[in-house]
């Protein structure tokens, strides 16, 4: 159902399966996909995406100008996957050229009042960005991380998988896999051990991986560190990707319990 006092523009493409609230706008390159849910006052433009079953609350601004002094109208793209929440006041920018073209967020995610997605961000899937968190421009942030309320990530910064970043915390390191970040400027603290036992993570696995953490970040010199873990540990999966991550192309220095 689409309320009489909505403004569509007609080359929009939208489902005939969606819900669209009292005053909200909606531009000409804007694609909506069926079961999404547009509350009122939203505003959705440039040219954006939205996938299936995404329910968008009032006042949150999607699609409008990336914040970036370098953009100048190019033609860049926003694609929002399926079943994402996304909450009161959030805002989520395009793509620029300079970047990779297009902001990307995937499935199942919480986006919770007044959190900001920049520019050429890439979301994975079951993220939870905790009220007022402000990711900045080029961002990678993966599969099954919670941020916590009031946080800044700095831009290029990578988080991996099932990260937790503590509220108010300034990200300015990318976060390991499973890691546990928090303070002004974030350091390590530990690893999220509970987050594993609730995917069903054998505690043999667990136990691995908070041995391997504590070889790992024995001393600053990580490089060194990384080339005497043996074989045992290598031969966990989540060690190993503990390793890769680290080892990764990447823009930021890693987060590590030295940090602060």
């Amino acid at each position: 159902m689409i309320h009489k006092t909505a403004i569509i523009d007609s080359k929009a493409k939208i489902s005939s399966k969606v819900e669209i609230g009292p005053y909200s706008i909606i531009g000409p390159n804007v694609e909506i996909d069926e079961g999404s849910s547009i509350q009122s006052h939203v505003n959705i433009t440039g040219h954006t995406i939205i996938g299936k079953n995404n329910k968008i609350f009032p006042f949150a601004s999607i699609g409008s100008d990336p914040q970036d002094m370098k953009y100048k109208g190019e033609k860049t793209k926003l694609v929002i996957g399926n079943d994402n929440t996304i909450r009161e006041y959030v805002t989520i920018n395009p793509g620029t050229i300079q970047g990779a073209g297009s902001t990307k967020v995937g499935n199942k995610n919480l986006i919770m009042i007044g959190a900001h997605i920049a520019h050429d961000c890439i979301l994975g899937n079951n993220i939870v960005i905790a009220n007022s968190a402000a990711i900045a421009g080029h961002a990678e942030i993966n599969d099954n991380v919670v941020i916590g309320g009031n946080c800044g990530i700095q831009q290029f910064t990578r988080i991996g998988r099932m990260a937790m970043i503590g509220g108010m915390t300034g990200v300015s390191r990318d976060v390991i896999p499973y890691g546990l970040s928090i303070g002004n400027r974030n350091f390590l603290n530990g690893i999220n051990v509970i987050g594993l036992r609730r995917i069903n993570v054998s505690n043999k696995e667990i136990i691995g991986l908070t041995e391997a953490y504590k070889e790992i970040f024995k001393t600053e010199k990580l490089t060194e560190n990384l080339n005497r873990l043996n074989g045992e540990y290598k031969e966990n999966s989540f060690v190993k990707e503990v390793v890769e991550f680290i080892n990764k192309d990447k823009k930021r220095p890693i987060c590590t319990p030295f940090s602060k």
